[in-house]
């Protein structure tokens, strides 16, 4: 269950609602790091930091959660600790409307995952 809830840099999320209406694809990495660069991407229970030196840090749960990202033609490509559980490699879609990031599993074709920015 934990590996089906963690779809964004797992997918922390069970079937996300829709919050936002619009959101635009974020293509560049600069943009993404322009986006999400000193600020805490939360959901019930989750709060993350995804740092432009490549770090992924934060809580879910109670529990803490580590990693790496890079970018990869267009991709947010993570891996990722939940607790000491390896939730392995996956690459995600990335959309945005500058208050909402959606991250979407498996190159786009999977779970979803919505974070507001704080």
């Amino acid at each position: 269950m934990v590996r089906m809830c963690f779809a964004m840099l797992g997918c922390l999320a069970f079937a996300a609602p829709v919050m936002a209406e619009e959101l635009n694809r974020v293509e560049r990495e600069a943009e993404f790091v322009g986006l999400v660069s000193g600020k805490a991407l939360t959901r019930l229970g989750v709060t993350l930091e995804v740092a432009a030196d490549g770090s992924i840090s934060g809580r879910a749960f109670g529990r803490p959660v580590t990693g790496a990202w890079r970018w990869n033609r267009g991709l947010f490509c993570r891996d990722l600790y939940f607790g000491k559980q390896d939730l392995g490699p996956n690459c995600q879609v990335v959309q945005s409307d500058a208050e909402t990031v959606r991250f979407i599993a498996d190159e786009g074709n999977g779970d979803h995952a919505d974070f507001s920015l704080k």
